[in-house]
């Protein structure tokens, strides 16, 4: 399966986007980017210090990936991005207005233990409550499709590449 879409893979810390993102991509036969690779450094030093990012943190960082995304624009792509708030979304989709979301979502007891599980990430457990607290979920006017964290990443991707179906015509 092939798509002309950018899929921005998005939900909290710990929800597996770095790890599906890729997969996703390559069930989709398209090129994927890493979301935190176009964050300025002051940003990873906040969040590696426990500092949560406020919004004038991540525009530039938005508009970075919107950058990426707009230049696939018709050829397609996945990106990662937490893109928690209607409004992050909002900038996203006004550099890509074929943009779709892929909200990976899961219980916070789930991906706090998945959080801490893993190694070399400057996310700390301690932002946990700050991105739920911050996420705001899909609009039912806004184009993409939640699905569930459990099970393998395999299985995760295989599950967002049959619900991201519908939007390909």
């Amino acid at each position: 399966m092939s798509t002309p879409h950018v899929v921005v893979v998005m939900g909290v810390a710990g929800t597996g986007k770095t790890t599906v993102g890729p997969l996703l991509a390559a069930a989709l036969g398209v090129p994927y980017a890493e979301g935190d690779d176009f964050h300025p450094p002051e940003n990873i030093a906040k969040m590696s210090a426990g500092t949560p990012l406020q919004d004038a943190d991540r525009w530039p960082w938005l508009d970075a990936i919107g950058v990426w995304a707009h230049g696939r624009a018709g050829l397609g792509g996945v990106v990662s991005s937490s893109a928690l708030k209607r409004s992050y979304r909002d900038r996203l989709r006004a550099a890509a207005p074929d943009a779709l979301f892929l909200h990976l979502s899961g219980d916070r007891p789930l991906i706090e233990r998945r959080m801490s599980e893993r190694q070399g990430h400057f996310m700390p457990t301690a932002l946990l409550d700050s991105q739920f607290a911050a996420l705001e979920e899909l609009g039912a006017d806004e184009a993409g499709v939640a699905v569930d964290v459990s099970g393998s990443p395999e299985d995760i991707a295989e599950r967002a590449v049959a619900a991201l179906r519908r939007f390909d015509s």
